[in-house]
């Protein structure tokens, strides 16, 4: 039997008129879904009684089974989701000024193999499905009792390496029979995989896009991100002019400040002449330990230098507040604490 979640809308409706229903029926579904949250198909009452009894002998709407989850002292929540054949996923809630936002797992592990990451602790086992994305954002929303309002496909794995469930993903979560999250409250991250940039302008969403920097030349780059071997930074920065030109979307880049690597005045003025007269802006992230590395965050006082460095350069920055640090916060850390 195939889980309802694994439709999006326009396929939803291809299916139910190839089946002998209505299109308009596939808003039903959604909507009892994502917004009624209904797990029992039977009680989709606007439904045909014919309707209910199909779609209840081919299809279920079954969610995730939580694991595990940890909760910070800054509300911070991180759900450890089990999949039905017994692997398990990551999805971070955070409280923000502006919202609730989810940090969503597209992979069962990590293949890119940053060297201060744990999402690359376990190799990439597969690709998670629409239904399994969809559904951490469905169970997240019941177990905090909550509305999220922003979403961000950023946790285990590398989005572009699962790009095409991510974007019916996207188009799920955005739909209004879905979860009515908006296109600029999205955001999708990715180390660097050119191609994939080059496809998604030509997507033409109004979503957001991340690129995980943190350095500004090759040699270091290369050593704690090995894709850049493969798509070096000048490559990375042509693709995302490619980008803002076909869009004219700003683009975030990700920058870990890690102590004694890349968190120098020098590193700041680096990569200031590497965005100069990019429309884009740098988010800098404090860096949450990992056992298995020997990368430190850098101290407040080092942070916020680096980041008056790069405002006083032109560089439009924002420094992340620190969440979750009291809990398995890093991205995969968690997952990699109880995965086999």
């Amino acid at each position: 039997m195939q889980n309802l979640c694994d439709y999006t809308l326009s396929e939803l409706e291809a299916y139910l008129v190839e089946s002998g229903f209505k299109a308009f029926n596939a808003r039903q579904v959604f909507e009892w879904i994502y917004k009624k949250k209904v797990t029992d198909i039977t009680k989709m009452s606007n439904l045909s009684k014919s309707l209910r009894a199909y779609l209840a002998q081919h299809h279920h709407i079954d969610g995730l089974k939580l694991f595990t989850k940890q909760v910070s002292k800054d509300q911070t929540t991180k759900f450890l989701f089990e999949l039905e054949d017994g692997h398990l996923v990551e999805a971070v809630l955070m409280k923000h000024v502006y919202g609730m936002s989810l940090c969503v797992t597209t992979q069962v592990g990590c293949n890119i193999g940053c060297t201060f990451c744990a999402s690359g602790l376990k190799k990439r086992i597969r690709n998670l499905t629409l239904s399994e994305m969809v559904n951490q954002v469905r169970m997240s929303e019941t177990l905090a009792n909550t509305k999220i309002t922003h979403v961000v496909i950023m946790g285990t794995g590398e989005p572009f390496d699962n790009y095409d469930n991510v974007m019916r993903f996207i188009h799920v979560i955005n739909s209004p029979y879905g979860f009515e999250i908006g296109a600029r409250h999205i955001t999708v991250s990715t180390s660097g995989l050119v191609p994939k940039i080059k496809a998604f302008a030509q997507a033409k969403t109004q979503v957001n896009l991340a690129i995980s920097l943190h350095a500004s030349n090759n040699k270091l780059r290369s050593a704690l991100m090995p894709i850049n071997s493969v798509y070096p930074i000048e490559t990375l920065i042509d693709s995302v002019k490619t980008y803002i030109a076909k869009t004219n979307r700003r683009v975030t880049f990700e920058y870990l400040l890690l102590k004694g690597v890349n968190d120098t005045i020098q590193d700041a003025d680096h990569l200031s002449d590497l965005l100069r007269g990019i429309n884009s802006y740098v988010n800098l992230i404090p860096y949450n330990a990992v056992k298995e590395f020997d990368y430190q965050g850098s101290d407040v006082a080092t942070q916020k230098a680096f980041h008056q460095r790069l405002l006083k350069r032109g560089i439009t920055a924002t420094l992340r507040e620190e969440k979750g640090a009291d809990i398995d916060a890093a991205c995969g850390q968690l997952r990699a604490n109880h995965a086999k």
